[in-house]
């Protein structure tokens, strides 16, 4: 099985771009306004916000749109803890919906996007063989984008529920790095002074999420090695 030689990192890459543009645009638009109003127009709906941006979330997904913004935003909105559960929920639902479009309602139309990526041959074949542990590894460090593995796992043989733990749980450190990256984003425009200690705790946990985040993602990758490598032998 050849799943990837050195897989790119996508997610700082993806990461990297996001707060470059995030920036530039920072600079060129009223954005602290807008999202201002934005926060304040969501606030007023309670716990429908909440409900409205997740809906939001997983038809973005559904739709091969990159989550990366939408993370960032919950936890600029919504902060860490309602952000996290925010977007934890709606990429779990989005993983399930796609996963069950490909493989009761758009077999043949998903099965052309298969032929079409020249990994999904491997991947395949590796979760025929060690099923939910390969959607967990490859969550943890993906070699394809989060919106069309979703489909693609609905063409192999893992079972629906293995495969939502998995994915739920294998994504939680992502979604902690990003939404704390928006959270974070929230508080230092916030503009009221901050103490030494308040700056300390938040680029140490913004640092340990990092750490955390590429300790699990090199873990990964050589578990998928392993994995390959057995194969290659059986």
């Amino acid at each position: 099985m050849r799943l990837h030689a050195k897989p790119l990192p996508w997610k700082w890459i993806a990461a990297g771009v996001a707060a470059v543009a995030l920036l530039a645009t920072a600079r060129l638009l009223p954005v602290k306004e807008w999202l201002e109003s934005l926060r304040g127009w969501i606030g007023s709906l309670g716990p429908l916000g909440g409900l409205l941006y997740g809906i939001v979330y997983v038809v973005a997904a559904l739709l091969f749109v990159p989550g990366i913004v939408l993370t960032l935003g919950a936890g600029y909105l919504f902060g860490f803890f309602w952000g996290t559960v925010i977007v934890s929920a709606a990429s779990t639902t989005a993983a399930a919906l796609a996963f069950l479009i490909a493989r009761y309602f758009a077999r043949e139309s998903v099965e052309r996007l298969a032929r079409g990526n020249r990994t999904f041959g491997a991947i395949d074949r590796a979760i025929g063989k060690n099923g939910w542990k390969v959607v967990a590894l490859l969550r943890l460090s993906p070699l394809v984008p989060f919106s069309l593995s979703n489909y693609l796992y609905g063409l192999t043989s893992v079972r629906l529920a293995p495969y939502l733990l998995a994915s739920w749980i294998a994504m939680l450190p992502a979604t902690f790095l990003y939404v704390s990256l928006g959270a974070a984003g929230e508080s230092l425009g916030q503009g009221r002074a901050r103490s030494p200690w308040e700056w300390a705790l938040l680029a140490g946990g913004g640092a340990a999420t990092v750490a955390v985040t590429v300790i699990l993602t090199r873990v990964a990758k050589k578990e998928l090695a392993k994995i390959r490598l057995e194969e290659k032998e059986s």
